[in-house]
Parts: C-alpha cells; sequence; structure tokens
C-alpha cells in the first residue's frame, strides 16, 4: 500500500474540494499528507483554492474512516490506482478533471493498446442492440477493449456482446464498490470480472444518485481512445459523454437512424452539427484511428534496434525533437491529426519510454 493512500482518500472526502481542487493541491504539494499538514495560510495562496476550501481541508476530521476504506479494498482484493500510479489509466491523465484516485477490481489492462467506449439509451430499440452486438464482432480482430457504463439498454448489451466475443470489458460504476447499480446486472458483473472489471472513483459505501451518473461519464469519454454512439435520443447520459469525449480532443462516432426515430435522433444530431463522425462500419473507424497496422522505420534505438513508428507517433517525436516539450493543446493543434489520434500516439511512445508526461499535462523526450 503507497503510504500517501490513506490521506489521498481522505482528501476526495473533503467538502468542496473537487478533482480540479485536489490535482491543483498535489500538484503543489507533491502529496497528500502534506497538503493536510500545510497551514490555512499556505492552502489559501494556491489558485482556486482560496479561504473556504483551505479552512474545509484543515477542518477535515474523519480521516478514520480512510482506514475503513483501506481495510475493504484489501479484503475485497480490490486496487486503488492514484494519478502518479504506473497503473493509472494514462488516457484519461490528460482530462483536466481527472479523479486522483480510482477503485479497481477485474482483469483487465486498463493502458492496453485500443480502448473504445459504446454509449447509448438506456430503452434502446432492437436496431440498436443489433447495431451494437455488429460493431463489437466487428472489432474483434483488433484488439479492443470495450468500456461502458454497466446500464440498462445498451450499456448492458455491449458489455455482454463482448463478453460473447471474448472481448475484454469495463465497466464504469457511478457509485462504490460495495454495491451495485442496477442489481438486475449482478451476475454480469461478476462475468466482467474474469474477462474486464469495474472501475470508480467513489469510496466503497457511495451509493448510486442521479447527480453522479453524469459525473462519471468523464472518465467513460477519457479512458477510451474513443466513443461510438449507436442509439441515443437527443438529451441523455450518451450525449454528455459524446460533448466530454469532444472536449478530451478524443474522436466521436454515432450510428445514423431514420429521421423519423425518436431514438436516433440524438446521433442525427450529432453527425449533423459535426460533433462526431457518421459510422457506416467498423473499418471507418480502423481507418480514421489509424489501426490499420501501418508502421514505418524512423529512427535506431540506443540498442541499435529500429524503432517502428506510425505516421501520427513520428510527427509527435518530431515536434518535441524541434521544442523539448509541448502541451498537450499546443500538440493537438500543431500534428495535423485528431486529438484522438494524438492521445493514442502519445500513449504509445510513452509506454515504449520514448517520452514522458509532465505536471500541467506536457510532454517532453526522455
Amino acid at each position: 500500500m503507497h503510504p500517501d493512500l490513506p490521506f489521498l482518500i481522505s482528501l476526495t472526502q473533503v467538502p468542496q474540494v473537487g478533482p480540479i481542487h485536489a490535482r491543483t493541491l498535489l500538484q503543489h504539494f507533491g502529496s497528500a499528507e502534506e497538503i493536510f499538514k500545510s497551514s490555512i495560510h499556505a492552502l489559501e495562496m494556491i489558485e482556486g483554492i482560496g479561504k473556504f476550501r483551505a479552512h474545509s481541508i484543515k477542518s477535515f476530521r474523519d480521516f478514520a474512516d480512510a482506514e475503513k476504506e483501506i481495510v475493504f479494498l484489501q479484503r475485497y482484493n480490490i486496487r486503488a490506482f492514484t494519478i502518479h500510479d504506473p497503473d493509472y489509466p494514462k488516457r484519461l491523465l490528460s482530462a483536466y478533471d481527472a479523479p486522483v484516485l480510482l477503485f479497481y477490481k477485474g482483469s483487465a489492462d486498463l493502458n492496453t493498446k485500443r480502448i473504445i467506449s459504446i454509449v447509448g439509451t438506456r430503452r434502446n430499440s432492437e436496431y440498436g442492440k443489433l447495431i451494437t452486438e455488429k460493431i463489437i464482432r466487428e472489432l474483434e480482430p483488433y484488439d479492443v477493449m470495450i468500456v461502458s457504463g454497466l446500464a440498462f439498454g445498451i450499456d448492458a448489451v455491449a458489455h455482454k456482446a463482448a463478453l460473447k466475443q471474448g472481448i475484454p470489458t469495463v465497466a464504469v460504476l457511478a457509485h462504490g464498490l460495495a454495491s451495485l447499480y442496477p442489481p438486475e446486472h449482478s451476475q454480469l458483473s461478476k462475468q466482467m470480472l474474469n474477462q474486464g472489471g469495474l472501475i470508480t472513483e467513489y469510496i466503497s459505501h457511495v451509493k448510486a444518485d442521479k447527480h453522479q451518473f453524469p459525473v462519471r461519464n468523464r472518465i467513460v469519454a477519457g479512458i477510451s481512445d474513443c466513443t461510438i454512439v449507436t442509439e441515443t435520443a437527443v438529451k441523455g447520459g450518451s450525449m454528455i459523454t459524446a460533448d466530454l469525449a469532444n472536449g478530451y480532443y478524443r474522436e466521436v462516432f454515432a450510428m445514423p437512424g431514420r429521421t423519423t426515430d425518436f431514438k436516433s435522433a440524438g446521433c442525427n444530431w450529432l453527425i449533423r452539427n459535426n460533433q462526431a463522425t457518421l459510422l457506416e462500419n467498423v473499418q471507418d473507424l480502423v481507418k480514421l484511428m489509424g489501426w490499420e497496422e501501418k508502421k514505418f522505420p524512423l529512427e535506431k534505438s540506443q540498442d541499435d534496434l529500429i524503432i517502428l513508428l506510425n505516421e501520427v507517433e513520428q510527427r509527435i517525436m518530431d515536434l518535441l525533437k524541434e521544442r523539448e516539450q509541448m502541451h498537450i493543446d499546443v500538440i493537438n493543434s500543431t500534428t495535423g491529426f485528431p486529438g484522438s489520434r494524438n492521445a493514442g500516439a502519445l500513449l504509445e511512445l510513452e509506454v515504449r519510454d520514448l517520452i514522458c508526461s509532465m505536471p500541467g499535462r506536457i510532454y517532453r523526450l526522455k
């Protein structure tokens, strides 16, 4: 167990201190323990914290709850990933409001090569079910992981189809791991533990609440390379997820439906307003995401082995050689490629130890 974990759990429970504030504080003080040890004056001086949050931190006393949480984690073999943990989902780190702490139970690699989120209405039609299953069947050869929210409707269809195809699938929950919502998906969640997993930012005793579902959707959007919306009305959680994914510079795809079909109205709106790319088949997605496995020799590594980089990875490496370090927004505006492809390339380069990420969403060569 990381020595800072009890303090980090406590930090996430301080009233009015959300993920953005917590991340700012951690970048400044280095650890959650140091945050709680610091003076009110030192806390007040941090941008965005101010007197109210500083007093909220200094008056926090429920540290015993963190110890109880750690006992729960150990008892049920649940992993806690801090933003400094090498197993923390690296794609999510580029999101400005990423959780500073995640709880995960499962077997899938959250930093696997390709991750796709699939979302949609909770009251799907037979068309929505069939098209979601078809997409997942066609994705099977591409070594992907499927992420969704374990809700009724398209979420459950996506998880079940992934299990059937032998594809890893992870659910992002809007509550703690001591309970499950909806309870009807208890058996499905158990199956997913052996071929995927369950992840949440909420400590164990937190129950599902309606305001937490839109909040968790940012993880669904941020943890993946792209998001597919297969069937949705104009309003709903899927539209929130699509908007978040666009904000994180991730590619969004939508399956078109009939203009008279209320349950496809959201997908059609996303396509019509250039908020999503029209998706007719998986080959379109594979091509746009650069997943065709075309590699190009770039240079030799230190041990004289040829490094094979695709065109996006090569472009990023060239930019970093010119400028030494770059902010993610500058990379996205300079490469000429979609943000989703840049995010995937940055992850691949970091995994291969060619670049490293720095505080403030800045990247540099190793």
